[in-house]
C-alpha cells in the first residue's frame, strides 16, 4: 500500500512502537490519529506528529465499543495499526502470580485475563469490524496487527501473554485470507524483546538472554516497510524465525532448546 499521504489509525501511540510508528508515518506526509489511554504523553506525541489524539482505555469493553463506533461513523482510515498491549508474567502453578489471592477467596486470573483478553483481542476484532467493509468497498487499505514472538512459540511464566498474542496472530492470518481478495492488504509483526517501558509496567524486567531487546525503532521501521511491500508477516529481529520453524517441525527439541536459556519474556 502506498502509505504517503493515507490516514491512520495508530493503538498504544503514546509511546514505545506505537510512537516510534507514529513518527515514520508522519515524516511519509500521513494524517494520524493516536490512539492511548495517557492524554498527556499522547499530546506529546501529537505535537510532534501532527497528529489527533483519542483518549481510549482499550481495556474497557465499553469504550472499545465506543471508539468502534466512532471509527464505523468515518471518515474511515486507509490504515489500521493494531499495536495496543499489556503484558502479565508469573507461574501457572502459582495462584497469586495473576494479580489475585486465592486464600482469601479471589479468582487470582480475571483481572487480568479480562484486560489481556480485551486489550490483545477485543479492540482490535472490534476495530477492524469497524473499518474493513470501507476498505473491502474502495478495494483498498491495510491492517496491521502487532503480536509476539511469545505468541508463536510460547514462553515459560507468560501462558496468558502468549495466548492472547497467539489468538491476534491468527484471528490476522484467518482475516487476511478473507480479504485479500479485495485488496486489502493484512500484515502482522511479531516483536521478540523491545526496548520500551512495557516490562516496567507489567511488574517483571526482562531477565532472558535471548533474544536481546530491539529499539522501537527497528520495529517500526520494519512495521512500515511491511506494509508499503504487502507483507503478510514480519518477525523482528528477523532471526526468531528460526526458533518458529524450529518449533513447528520438531515441538519436542524446541522445548528442549528453550528450557537452557530461562527466564522470562518477549515484546
Amino acid at each position: 500500500m502506498r502509505v504517503a499521504g493515507s490516514y491512520a489509525v495508530v493503538t498504544g501511540a503514546s509511546s514505545g512502537i506505537g510512537r516510534a510508528v507514529a513518527e515514520r508515518l508522519a515524516a511519509r506526509g500521513c494524517r494520524l490519529l493516536l490512539v492511548g489511554r495517557d492524554r498527556d504523553r499522547l499530546a506529546a506525541v501529537a505535537e510532534r506528529t501532527r497528529g489527533e489524539i483519542a483518549v481510549v482505555d482499550l481495556a474497557d469493553p465499553e469504550a472499545i465499543a465506543r471508539f468502534a463506533g466512532r471509527l464505523a461513523a468515518g471518515p474511515s482510515p486507509d490504515l489500521l495499526v493494531n499495536n495496543a498491549g499489556m503484558g502479565a508474567v508469573g507461574d501457572i502453578v502459582d495462584p497469586r502470580a495473576f494479580g489475585g489471592d486465592a486464600a482469601a477467596g479471589a479468582q487470582p486470573l480475571d483481572h487480568d485475563l479480562d484486560r489481556l483478553v480485551a486489550v490483545h483481542l477485543r479492540a482490535p476484532i472490534a476495530l477492524t469490524h469497524a473499518v474493513v467493509p470501507a476498505m473491502v468497498t474502495r478495494g483498498r487499505g491495510h491492517l496491521v496487527f502487532v503480536t509476539s514472538i511469545a505468541g508463536l512459540v510460547g514462553v515459560a511464566r507468560e501462558s496468558l501473554y502468549a495466548a492472547v498474542k497467539a489468538g491476534l496472530h491468527m484471528f490476522a492470518a484467518s482475516v487476511r485470507a478473507e480479504v485479500a481478495p479485495a485488496g486489502v492488504g493484512v500484515t502482522t509483526v511479531a516483536p521478540g524483546a523491545v526496548r520500551t517501558a512495557f516490562f516496567d509496567r507489567r511488574g517483571a524486567p526482562y531477565t532472558r538472554r535471548l533474544p536481546r531487546p530491539v529499539a522501537p525503532e527497528r520495529v517500526a521501521d520494519a512495521l512500515v516497510t511491511a506494509v508499503e511491500r504487502d507483507r503478510a508477516e514480519v518477525i523482528v529481529p528477523r532471526w526468531l524465525r528460526l526458533p518458529v520453524v524450529i518449533r513447528a517441525a520438531t515441538p519436542t527439541v524446541f522445548g528442549r532448546l528453550s528450557a537452557r536459556w530461562g527466564g522470562s519474556s518477549t515484546r
